[in-house]
Order: C-alpha cells, then structure tokens, then sequence
C-alpha cells in the first residue's frame, strides 16, 4: 500500500503536471472505484474543471477545482496515477488540456474516486491522527504515554499517527532498535526519542528517493521508486541482519507480516 512518501511523491509530481490545467473529457471503465457521485453525475460535474490546488493528507490526495469543488483520491492498496498516454488498462481516465491524460490504475479495485464540495467532513479524514513532521518530540512521547497497546500497530494505527504502514513502521523500529512485539508502555523516554527521530527520518528519506515499490506502486511516469534497495528489514525473513548479520525473523502483527532482527531490536 502506497505510504506517506509514496503519496508525497505522486502529490508533488501532479503539482508541476496538472496545476492550471482543465480536465475536458472523462472516460471511467470501471465505475466502481467511484464511490460519490454517482458516475454520470460526477463526469458531469468535473469536466472543464481546472486544477488550482493539490494537497495530500496522510495518504490520501485532495485535488482542489473550485473553493467547493474537490476530487479527492484514495489510491489504497493497489492503486496508482499514470500521466501521459490514454492506458488501456485504466479504471478511470481524466483527459487534460495539454492532451495528456491522468490514468488512475488499480487491479484490484480498492481505491476511491470521490467528487465533493468540501473534504475535512469525511470519516476518514476526520479520525486521522497528525503526521509525525507536525509533532514535537515531546508531543510524540505523549502522546505514546496515553496508549498500551503495541508498538508497531499503534504506529500503523492512522487514527494515531497519519501515513505510517507496514513498510516505514518496520523500518523505523529496526532504525530505533526496538523490537515491533512489544507495547508502547515498556518503551524507555530514550527509546521513545529514539523511535521519533528515526520515524522522522526513514519517510524523510523514503520520500527523497521516491517511495518503495514493493508492490503496485509506480510514480507518475510508471517508474519504481528507488527507496525498496534501501530498506533494511522489510520483505527480508531469512536475510543477514544489516548490522549483525543474525538472520531476520517473521512475525505476524496485527493481521501484518513483519520482519525484525532478535538480536538488534530489544
């Protein structure tokens, strides 16, 4: 599923494709990623939109056409945007000014497609938690002191903190030296700093090489992003430890596989 650097990095890219430019045909071969309005009304609605603004939170995009008009995009697990040519495969195709087209792509039809006047009122965006670069390490180490579950899938947790997954989770804890199976009260003020710093980080980096596909996500130009060669324990049970050089181990938390090294993480 594309993370907070994933959909950073697709967020920037519309930025300097789409901004000022109308949307003047709409093709939906699939009108099930459309979840609001109903599809004719919403190709009714967005066509000779132009695109003023495109701000991303947590994972979701937001494509701002008038001050009460908003395209809003949940690329979920396999969704993904392809800019350029009509694509065949696509579920939904937005056809621009310049003679490009915005493909949103997804095999397996989990992503949403909603056209709406406002977008702060929706559930999901309503129950996200802030994004780790909005806090303060004393905000951070806080907000832990109030929860008692696990660490790793209070981390996963959006309602917690906004455009963490399975990926940069399992990375950050490895970075802070934590094991993932433990809970987030048995975490030292040093670890808690530790754990902050490091989730910083790895999106900072992740988001510098433009995401990890480690499954369907690809970048505007239907390119990998470079961040998958630099991850450190994710999709690597069985493999050396990058510090040690112990074996990785699996594990299964919260319905997530996740690796971490026994030796390394306490």
């Amino acid at each position: 599923m594309p993370e907070l650097p994933e959909v950073e990095t697709i967020k920037r890219e519309l930025e300097k494709k789409l901004l000022d430019k109308k949307i003047i045909g709409l093709k939906v071969n699939n009108p099930k990623v459309i979840k609001e309005p109903a599809p004719s009304e919403f190709k009714n609605q967005i066509i000779n939109e132009k695109i003023k603004k495109i701000t991303r939170r947590g994972k979701l995009l937001i494509i701002e056409l008038k001050k009460d008009k908003f395209l809003i995009i949940h690329l979920r697990i396999t969704g993904w945007l392809r800019y350029g040519k009509e694509e065949t495969k696509a579920r939904v195709l937005f056809k621009l000014s310049d003679g490009n087209f915005l493909n949103y792509m997804d095999s397996r039809l989990l992503g949403h497609l909603r056209l709406r006047e406002a977008y702060k009122d929706l559930n999901f965006l309503k129950k996200l938690g802030p994004e780790i670069f909005e806090l303060t390490a004393k905000q951070f180490k806080q907000m832990l002191k109030q929860k008692k579950g696990n660490i790793k899938a209070l981390i996963m947790n959006q309602s917690f903190i906004a455009g963490v997954g399975n990926i940069y989770a399992q990375e950050a804890l490895f970075l802070a030296k934590i094991d993932p199976r433990r809970t987030a009260p048995s975490l030292t003020v040093k670890e808690k700093d530790k754990l902050y710093k490091e989730l910083k980080a790895v999106l900072a980096e992740a988001i510098e090489y433009r995401g990890s596909s480690v499954d369907s996500y690809r970048n505007l130009e239907g390119q990998a992003g470079g961040m998958e060669k630099r991850l450190k324990v994710y999709g690597k049970k069985n493999q050396p430890c990058p510090t040690c050089k112990k074996l990785l181990k699996k594990t299964t938390i919260a319905g997530r596989g996740t690796c971490f090294c026994p030796n390394c993480q306490k």
